[in-house]
């Protein structure tokens, strides 16, 4: 999430007069992520986010994220549900872009992130997985080992301005990744996006117990092996402040995983690979928004190096064991 449209309170308030809502009490905008705009709504009614898809948002996959969101809730899955307008539209346009209103999940996401929580994600993104199965729209993953080439291309000139070497480094491991990567594996709905930021958490008045409240920004969700979402969970989970990789995390939430659907041995034998892939990802598209992010944006960058350490940690890996899997 962040900001990059600004939104007037004349525009806004003709904009929610076209929903059964209430009427606008406050507006402010929310700087985490990096995508889209987005602001925590609140009306006399409830809290809501509104969203503008920004310019790397495709207006052609919106109709399948808000589909997705609205089909996962109504099969149980905790998360955002699309509110629709009075006439019958999920998706509209304000300020130039289209938008749209979801429903607000309670919760807070994981500062410090434990087993506990670990273990938490782990069972909800395999149901997940197991309930996205019946979605009939699909979409590619965009972001996959096809695209991680073009992106290289258009940051390869300046990738030396972050690290010196770095652009040498990256053109390596993608041959690599290209040569190497899985086709073969179990696929279906991922989300592609389970960071602890898009991942709620309530903690239990009596108990003191947290539990997973939510799973939010299916905006990169998309159709793929179901072992990448689980290696882009490795990489965003499982990994401490000072850099070294917590098995007992990973061990944690690949159970909890396996016990609501279990994995074939060919995705665990794939996971070294598929991590190396996820952290070459994230790494590209860290380094693409550090290079090109406007300057004055309401947004937050990340460092790119941070997914440079977790490649090379996945690159000694030489098998599921360094996850906790015996």
């Amino acid at each position: 999430m962040a900001v990059y449209t600004e939104v007037s309170d004349e525009e806004l308030e003709d904009f929610v007069a076209g929903y059964d809502i209430g009427e606008v009490v406050s507006c402010k905008g929310i700087a985490e992520g990096v995508e889209n705009s987005n602001y925590l709504l609140q009306t006399d009614c409830a809290s809501y986010i509104l969203t503008l898809y920004e310019k790397r948002a495709k207006p052609a996959d919106l109709p399948f994220f808000l589909g997705l969101m609205e089909y996962l809730a109504n099969r149980g899955l905790p998360c955002p549900t699309p509110v629709h307008a009075r006439d019958g539209r999920a998706l509209r346009e304000l300020c130039g872009r289209p938008a749209a209103i979801v429903t607000l999940l309670k919760g807070m996401w994981p500062r410090r992130i434990s087993v506990g929580h670990c273990a938490a994600l782990g069972e909800a993104m395999a149901d997940m997985h197991v309930k996205g199965g019946g979605f009939a729209m699909a979409r590619p993953n965009d972001l996959s080992v096809a695209g991680w080439r073009p992106l290289f291309e258009a940051c390869r000139e300046r990738a030396d301005e972050v690290k010196s070497g770095l652009a040498d480094i990256v053109d390596r491991e993608l041959a690599l990744l290209e040569r190497q990567w899985p086709t073969d594996l179990p696929s279906g709905l991922i989300h592609a996006d389970l960071f602890p930021d898009n991942v709620f958490f309530l903690t239990d008045k009596e108990t003191r117990r947290e539990r997973l409240s939510g799973i939010i920004d299916f905006y990169f969700a998309c159709n793929d092996q179901l072992a990448y979402d689980i290696a882009i969970c490795l990489n965003a989970w499982c990994f401490e402040p000072d850099g070294s990789f917590n098995a007992t995390k990973a061990r944690m939430m690949l159970n909890a995983y396996r016990k609501v659907r279990p994995m074939t041995a060919a995705e665990l034998d794939a996971l070294p690979l598929l991590a190396r892939g996820s952290a070459m990802r994230f790494l590209l598209t860290r380094l693409y928004d550090w290079l090109n992010t406007p300057a004055g944006a309401f947004v937050k960058r990340k460092d790119p190096l941070e997914y440079l350490g977790k490649l090379r940690f996945h690159r000694g890996v030489t098998g599921p064991g360094a996850y906790g899997i015996a």
